[in-house]
Order: structure tokens, then C-alpha cells, then sequence
């Protein structure tokens, strides 16, 4: 690769980076186990889930891999019997909300970008912080996640990157709110993802849903308008009758390119 073509982060990075961590053995069998078992399911037993599994369960999920480490998610955790009830109804009703000991709304939030960087920035500041990472989170970073005022500066850089890459390989999002909006939203998916893994690791099982009212969870939760529902996440141990039919996918070779 040219250097003119060099990913800014592998300028920032390549001269910098002395940090070593050997990885961590792993049961490739039993990986595939929780992958296999993990189902969505729609209909719970009584049994609890104990608070320290969802409570660990939870901070597992937040190890995800995320954009720049900014972590742009939020979860709520709902345990009050009130809203509890409340988000049921939100849910639609449906059995695995109503039947489910335990339910998490997975919020997606692309406008704590800034928060989040300077968060990270007063971790390092009694450290002595590579010159590398300092220049990407106050350079780089307000760069890309910045749209400006009714993103009019996501405008600038839209036809920016159209005609620096006329010429090379250049990123070419986020450039605008609802990008930002996208970028948000695949973070807090993995996070999800992460979580359910976690949950039947532990021996639970989860069903995501999408078929909520957005809006009265968010007033239920009190969130800001700039604030995204990306999911609800309810847990708990499958009745016998919880998993609706055999899995099935559809041929892989409509999903998986090798080119």
C-alpha cells in the first residue's frame, strides 16, 4: 500500500503500540455449544435468574467490540415492579415479555460520542498517554463523529469524501446524523449479541424484540428524543413449550460470498 493510501490509524499506531497480551486459551466445543443452544424463546418457566449471573451477564456485554471504544450504548436494566409491568405492555403483550423473570432495553446512543471521549481522555490524564491515542481521540475522533449544527458540517465532509476519493480509498462515513444513527445502532448490536451469548453461557436463555412501542418505552425511561431504541432483551429459563419450532436458515451459500 502507498503510503498516501495508509489508513490514518496505521500513521498513528504503527510506531506507537508496545503493549503485549498473549490470548487467552479457549474451548472451541463448547463455544459452539452456546452458539448452537442459544434460541429465541417465547415462553419462560419460573425460574429465577440469579441477580449476580444477570449482573455479570450484563458487564460481559460490555466488553463487546464497539466503534473507537466509545461505546454508545446504554442498558437498562428494568426490575421496578411498576415499569416493569409498564414495558410488558410496551412489548405488545407478548409471551416472551410477559412470561420473561427479567427484561433489559438496549438503547443505542450515537449523541454520547463527546461525553464518552472526554470520559476516556480524565481516565489517562495522571498517565502518561500516548502521543498516538491523544492525537486520535482529540483529532481524529471530533472529525468523524461530528455532524455540526442540523448536520451541515456532516454536509461539508459528505462532499468532502466524495471528491478526496474521486482520487484513493478514503472512509466515507459517518457524514451525516443519520449515519451516526447507523453507527450507533451496529455497536449496540454487538453488545446485544454479546449479552444473549453471556445469558445462555450461564446456563439462561433470551429472546430480542423488536416489536415494541419505541416511543413509550423512551418516555417510560426517560430518554432524550437523540436516544435509540435498538432492542428489548428479555432472560430467564425456557418453559418446555418455549422455543416455537425447530431452527432452520436458509442455504448458506445465499449468505456466505467467498470471492
Amino acid at each position: 500500500m502507498s503510503k498516501s493510501n495508509e489508513p490514518i490509524l496505521n500513521k498513528l499506531f504503527k510506531d506507537s503500540n508496545t503493549y503485549v497480551e498473549a490470548a487467552m486459551e479457549v474451548n472451541k466445543e463448547e463455544f459452539i455449544k452456546v452458539v448452537e443452544s442459544r434460541r429465541s424463546v417465547r415462553i419462560y418457566n419460573d425460574s429465577k435468574v440469579k441477580e449476580e449471573d444477570m449482573l455479570e451477564c450484563l458487564e460481559l456485554s460490555l466488553l463487546s467490540a464497539n466503534s473507537s471504544n466509545l461505546q454508545p450504548w446504554e442498558f437498562y436494566w428494568v426490575r421496578d415492579l411498576e415499569k416493569k409491568n409498564k414495558l410488558i405492555d410496551y412489548c405488545l403483550g407478548q409471551p416472551a415479555a410477559k412470561t420473561a423473570q427479567e427484561l433489559v432495553v438496549c438503547v443505542a446512543r450515537p449523541d454520547n460520542w463527546k461525553k464518552n471521549t472526554q470520559t476516556m481522555l480524565d481516565m489517562f490524564k495522571d498517565k502518561e498517554l500516548p502521543k498516538a491515542v491523544e492525537s486520535y481521540y482529540t483529532k481524529i475522533v471530533p472529525l468523524a463523529y461530528n455532524q455540526g449544527f442540523l448536520g451541515l458540517f456532516g454536509l461539508i465532509k459528505k462532499i468532502s469524501t466524495f471528491l478526496i476519493g474521486l482520487k484513493k480509498s478514503i472512509p466515507r462515513e459517518p457524514t451525516s446524523i443519520s449515519d451516526m444513527n447507523v453507527w450507533a445502532q451496529k455497536s449496540t448490536a454487538l453488545a446485544c449479541q454479546t449479552l444473549m451469548l453471556a445469558l445462555r453461557a450461564f446456563g439462561y436463555d433470551s429472546c430480542p424484540m423488536e416489536g415494541i412501542d419505541s416511543y413509550r418505552i423512551k418516555k417510560l425511561l426517560k430518554l432524550p428524543k437523540t436516544a435509540q431504541i435498538c432492542m428489548v432483551i428479555s432472560a430467564g429459563k425456557r418453559a418446555s413449550n418455549g422455543v416455537y419450532g425447530k431452527r432452520f436458515r436458509l442455504n448458506k451459500d445465499e449468505f456466505i460470498k467467498v470471492v
